[in-house]
């Protein structure tokens, strides 16, 4: 689904701060910190983590999916966007 580090990246590409996380998705900025840090976090809000990062235009890809450019997370290119 998503976890800790790709919570930590998506923002780090976004250079968005867990508040700026937490206005957009109504989620608080102390349960992204705690969830950062390893912390456990309900599967809806998981949901709404993953679609503002990529209703922003973060990519999330796993171990052995097939999109290019490996693992991990990134922006989609404009050829992805347009697709």
């Amino acid at each position: 689904m998503l976890g800790s580090s790709q919570c930590r990246a998506a923002r780090a590409l976004l250079d968005w701060t867990q508040n700026e996380l937490a206005a957009r998705t109504s989620i608080s900025a102390a349960s992204i910190r705690a969830f950062e840090k390893g912390g456990g976090m309900r599967g809806s809000n998981l949901r709404r983590l993953r679609q503002a990062f990529e209703a922003a235009g973060v990519i999330f890809q796993g171990e052995g999916e097939t999109a290019p450019g490996g693992a991990g997370d990134r922006f989609q290119s404009s050829r992805d966007r347009n697709e």
